[in-house]
């Protein structure tokens, strides 16, 4: 008899404007069919909306409110950016729509995903209950846990949580004090810091593991070296790139390009549209274009 795959849910909110890839982005939810996302926004429903991915309308303002209430505190900031911080409290903040789920995870848009049920079987989500891409911190860009309360609340093992959530400073506490949460001696030599966090219920129960997922950043490629890949492969669903053969990837997230080379882009919407309706893209610091196969 063949058991049902762990039910996943994505929490995103993002307000403002949506970003140009933002049809990539959503073609490579719809991929992922039995994955869900649900995304607090006020930029409105895109086009050709996946059935897997729903958009929740609610003001800036009113969302700050929700999060106030649900937290007990004056969650007030300037800057939507400010949100970075609230990731780890995502699933405590939308308990009442996690009914059902085996998972939440939190992470951006700034990405597009490959075969995540492939990266996220079935048998690893047994053996653990919180997976972050990232060896050695919590992955702010995609992190998943298993829904349970403990989960849930874990975010207030955060020193100073709520003076830190509440002040106008950006503090990234989805990478820094959340992970400290479960990784102790991270900068210790890599033997001695596994021997160490066999010590620690919650970071035995927990995966860190490098997906490789973020080139040009600070972590060097698998090989050890500084040299990325220069070109992704997005074809029907899967993901791939031009320096690691046919070894898949659960997701590519750009952030490098994006603020770099990818600063003065000036995309066509209609273009960009053709191209996610197509079976297979190109991702490079030009931008998004159909591959021709």
């Amino acid at each position: 008899m063949k058991t049902s795959n762990p039910r996943i849910l994505f929490i995103i909110p993002y307000f403002g404007q949506w970003p140009f890839w933002m049809p990539l982005f959503l073609e490579s939810c719809r991929r992922n069919a039995d994955i869900d996302w649900l995304l607090f926004s006020d930029c409105g429903v895109p086009a050709n909306l996946p059935a897997n991915v729903r958009i929740e309308a609610i003001s800036y303002t009113d969302y700050c409110q929700l999060v106030s209430a649900r937290l007990g505190i004056d969650f007030a900031p300037a800057q939507a950016y400010k949100l970075c911080d609230l990731k780890p409290a995502l699933g405590y903040i939308h308990e009442d729509r996690l009914q059902g789920y085996d998972f939440w995870a939190f992470g951006d848009i700034d990405l597009i995903y490959g075969d995540l049920r492939g990266y996220f079987t079935n048998e690893r989500l047994a053996r653990h209950d919180f997976f972050s891409t990232h060896e050695r911190r919590v992955a702010g860009h995609l992190c998943l846990m298993r829904n349970t309360p403990c989960k849930r609340s874990l975010f207030m093992r955060m020193k100073d949580w709520r003076r830190r959530l509440t002040d106008q400073v950006h503090h990234a506490l989805d990478e820094g004090a959340f992970t400290r949460v479960f990784l102790r001696h991270k900068n210790f030599p890599k033997p001695v810091f596994n021997l160490l966090g066999k010590l620690y219920p919650l970071r035995r129960r927990s995966e860190f593991k490098e997906a490789f997922s973020t080139p040009g950043g600070c972590i060097a490629w698998q090989d050890g070296t500084s040299i990325f890949p220069r070109r992704w492969f997005w074809r029907d669903g899967r993901l791939t790139n031009d320096l690691d053969g046919k070894q898949e990837f659960p997701y590519f997230h750009f952030v490098c390009w994006k603020r770099n080379e990818w600063a003065d882009l000036k995309p066509d919407p209609q273009h960009l549209q053709q191209v996610a309706g197509a079976s297979a893209w190109v991702i490079s610091e030009n931008g998004f274009h159909q591959e021709e196969l």
